[in-house]
């Protein structure tokens, strides 16, 4: 088994943010979560980390259902890397990490294991030579990179990630998402980038408006006639090389065209109301 969401919905502060949706990914495998702002992917997320509890529908770890499972024992097992976080504290980039050492410390601190736990996230993540350093004197890259570490020192086997590519630079992206693709665990990884999903993901599902509008394996959903539905844009998709990893190719001027049309059409139906 694994984390599982099971028709989940969710209403937030009335409004339904999440809406149906099912969500059963293999171990092992990295799933994409797509859509436009608002679709409901950081919803998902923060449901599946327990953060919240679904107005329906169940979130299942091996099983049991979320809100049954005692906070720590979660922590356990599922590891969430938010988009960012700050701190005006000095903090060295060890002692990031060790924080992903507190689901498993008993009454009486940290042991060997820990230690040994915090090396390897460090190792894992290319940060064994920095962990001495400050943590804001980090660029954006190490500091996301850093929080995957201390997200690793945690020993999870699921890791939940809101756009963790946010604010980086295409190098530090692909190293990133490169990097989350070799670990060997379940990861679900909110992204807007289509070709970085394309390129990393072993399969996505596309939200809109909190609903499931589409899932499966990249180069079957992600079709021209998919995102032009979802993004209101027009692209062109092509596959590439032997893995039949698509390439989405967007196109300015037909995506102009295309918000002419749903303008027009929209004047039309004010016009005639």
């Amino acid at each position: 088994m694994t984390l599982h969401a099971s028709n989940v919905s969710w209403k937030r502060g009335g409004t339904l943010v999440v809406d149906g949706v099912t969500l059963h990914p293999g171990p092992g495998r990295m799933v994409g979560l797509l859509g436009p702002n608002g679709s409901g992917k950081s919803s998902l997320l923060q449901l599946m980390a327990g953060a919240a509890k679904p107005t329906s529908g169940v979130i299942e770890l091996d099983g049991a259902e979320l809100s049954s499972i005692r906070r720590k024992e979660v922590a356990r097992a599922v590891a969430v890397v938010g988009q960012h976080a700050h701190t005006d504290v000095d903090v060295t980039v060890r002692d990031v990490v060790r924080l992903g050492r507190i689901p498993h410390r008993g009454a009486f601190g940290g042991n060997d294991a820990d230690e040994d736990a915090v090396t390897d996230a460090l190792m894992q993540t290319g940060l064994t030579d920095k962990a001495d350093r400050l943590w804001r004197a980090l660029s954006g890259g190490e500091q996301q990179r850093t929080h995957i570490a201390r997200a690793l020192a945690q020993q999870p086997r699921e890791m939940l990630l809101d756009e963790p590519t946010n604010h980086l630079d295409i190098h530090h992206q692909l190293e990133l998402l490169a990097l989350v693709a070799r670990l060997p665990i379940t990861s679900i990884v909110a992204l807007h980038d289509l070709n970085l999903a394309a390129m990393f993901c072993d399969e996505v599902l596309v939200l809109k408006a909190g609903t499931v509008v589409a899932g499966g394996r990249p180069a079957d959903v992600l079709t021209e006639e998919l995102i032009a539905e979802v993004y209101e844009v027009r692209a062109r998709v092509s596959v590439d090389g032997d893995d039949s990893r698509v390439h989405i190719r967007f196109d300015a001027a037909a995506g102009h065209a295309l918000f002419e049309e749903k303008h027009t059409a929209g004047m039309r139906a004010s016009s005639r109301s």
